[in-house]
């Protein structure tokens, strides 16, 4: 057995240090080895930060205590929770040197060779700096512990890392006080035991796709009974004010009767779902912002601090956040859900933006996560959206579905100068132009779709066959609504189209849909938020429908 094997067989995730100190040359040599580990497409976006202070260390350590009553509380086992206790889970204050080993996620923001198909690939480049550091510490004599129980938030907040900095934990480097008889730690205290060899499995086949096509062919939905919609439009009219004055209060709460099929319609458990992805379209300038935003905002959501999150606050609506198909691994504990078609789509400027196969996934999780909601009670969904570049894609569709030049289709999306909005015109027609395939629908949304604007539309019609009211927040979503409406034309029944964008290409998507928004107030934020600021006017069309007096109940000479 060679020396390296000795090393590799005997290396211990170290948790308890001597007070030796480590000389800066045993440091020095631990980097330049983690230095020179694989770095995938040349990036070099491994990051490094020694930490020596006292107060920093107290302060870490701070945040991994706190944290770790909460990685307590997660087995239910009396003997395996005094196991837990019992081990030395850190020694962030005891080790003489903390590192942070992190990589710089703006690295992303320039065209890469080898993130294509998975920008995490840049955080297994420092993995692999992690364990090359490891090993060059361990035949130097000295040991380093991964201390990776920590709000990783908050993490980033004490010590300033700034935001592109994404750290893989809190790493402790001194002289090991122990060699814990040669064992893992789990393993000596009879936790866990290690296998002895790897596992490993030989793949002899392809497994043919087994998903089921999506059908395009719909029933019509039933026309409401005459005698109901008569009904019902009495019970407008009865009420204490001259007939129509109420205008478009009138028309939403006819609307939702209809839909609700009841004479005293009632919103419960009103929900608005946030769809996030990304868009390979983004890595040829079409947006202000670096795809990263995409991520960015998603723990924005997350965190309760974008827009969406305070107007859903402010009106009771719950909030939803789905992972359709972002560039970035969020934790599988994060309040989001996973729908995660891939890291984002192709860039359709060349060739398909996802496979047939990806479109069928899209429709079939907008689906499952709509069906989900309306188990819960929910009758009343809103759609909101999140992606860098996502305008760029809509305006193509939109194009396309409606036969509308691209010129009239595309704005300024996240707030682009004059010049950049000419080119991304130029990008967009210039893709249109590059499109040979079929003028059939399923095709030119496998081509230049989006996998949240899929989902969306998925969802939306599942919101129609559920008998739920369909609030359309902005440009993006209402593109989504077409494509719904291409496929079931119904679904306009149950649509509420909350207000009209500053988007350009907004005012004559909604004139070619014949809708009527409720709101004009320059909105260009997507998030949904458009939904729920509109969100009370349909609670005063419920509430004037149930709750105001008839001319008859309240004693009042009609006209």
């Amino acid at each position: 057995m060679s020396y390296l094997d000795d090393i590799l067989k005997s290396r211990r995730d170290t948790r308890h240090f001597t007070a030796d100190e480590v000389p800066d040359e045993v440091i020095e040599k631990a980097l330049q080895a983690g230095h020179w580990a694989p770095s995938v497409g040349l990036t070099d976006a491994t990051r490094y930060f020694i930490i020596k202070s006292d107060e920093v260390k107290t302060a870490v350590k701070n945040l991994f205590l706190d944290y770790n009553k909460k990685a307590e509380e997660l087995t239910d086992n009396p003997e395996q929770k005094e196991h837990y206790k019992s081990l030395k889970l850190e020694a962030i204050e005891e080790a003489p040197i903390g590192l942070i080993i992190a990589y710089d996620r703006s690295v992303l923001n320039q065209f890469t060779i080898g993130t294509v198909g998975s920008n995490e690939a840049v955080k297994f480049s420092s993995v692999c700096a992690a364990q090359n550091i490891w090993l060059s510490l361990t035949e130097q004599g000295y040991g380093m512990g991964w201390v990776s129980i920590l709000d990783y938030y908050q993490f980033k907040k004490i010590l300033d890392l700034p935001e592109n900095i994404e750290p893989l934990g809190y790493f402790c480097i001194g002289k090991p006080a122990t060699n814990y008889d040669n064992q893992p730690m789990l393993q000596q205290l009879h936790w866990k035991q290690k296998s002895e060899a790897p596992v490993c499995t030989e793949i002899k086949n392809v497994t043919k796709n087994s998903i089921v096509d999506f059908n395009l062919k719909v029933k019509k939905s039933a026309e409401p009974k005459p005698d109901f919609s008569r009904l019902l439009q009495e019970k407008i009219d009865s009420k204490t004010k001259p007939i129509g004055s109420l205008g478009t209060l009138e028309k939403l709460a006819f609307q939702m009767a209809t839909v609700f099929e009841t004479l005293n319609p009632k919103i419960t458990n009103p929900n608005i779902i946030v769809f996030a992805a990304d868009h390979g379209i983004a890595n040829h300038g079409v947006s202000a912002y670096p795809q990263d935003v995409t991520r960015q905002m998603v723990g924005n959501f997350l965190e309760g601090g974008a827009a969406i999150n305070v107007f859903c606050n402010q009106n009771d609506i719950r909030l939803s956040i789905v992972d359709a198909g972002v560039n970035y691994d969020f934790p599988t504990n994060a309040n989001l859900i996973h729908a995660k078609i891939a890291k984002g789509t192709q860039s359709f400027l060349h060739i398909p933006a996802m496979s047939e196969t990806e479109l069928q996934l899209c429709f079939e999780k907008g689906k499952s996560i709509v069906e989900g909601i309306a188990k819960t009670g929910s009758n009343c969904i809103g759609f909101g959206e999140m992606g860098i570049g996502n305008t760029s894609t809509a305006s193509v569709l939109m194009s396309l579905l409606t036969g509308l030049p691209i010129e009239d289709c595309v704005g300024k999306g996240t707030g682009i100068e004059d010049k950049k909005l000419t080119e991304k015109q130029n990008i967009l027609k210039k893709a249109i132009e590059n499109y040979s395939g079929q003028a059939e629908l399923k095709q030119q949304l496998a081509y230049f779709g989006g996998f949240e604007i899929i989902q969306i539309a998925s969802g939306m019609l599942t919101a129609f066959d559920n008998k739920m009211l369909i609030l359309v927040d902005g440009f993006i979503c209402s593109v989504a609504f077409l494509i719904a409406a291409k496929i079931n034309p119904d679904i306009k029944n149950n649509a509420v189209f909350c207000h009209c964008s500053a988007e350009k290409a907004h005012q004559k998507l909604l004139d070619h849909l014949d809708a009527k928004p409720i709101l004009n107030l320059d909105l260009r934020l997507g998030e949904g938020t458009g939904c729920a600021i509109a969100f009370p006017v349909l609670k005063s069309a419920e509430t004037f429908l149930n709750d105001m007096a008839s001319f008859e109940s309240a004693g009042i000479s009609r006209k």
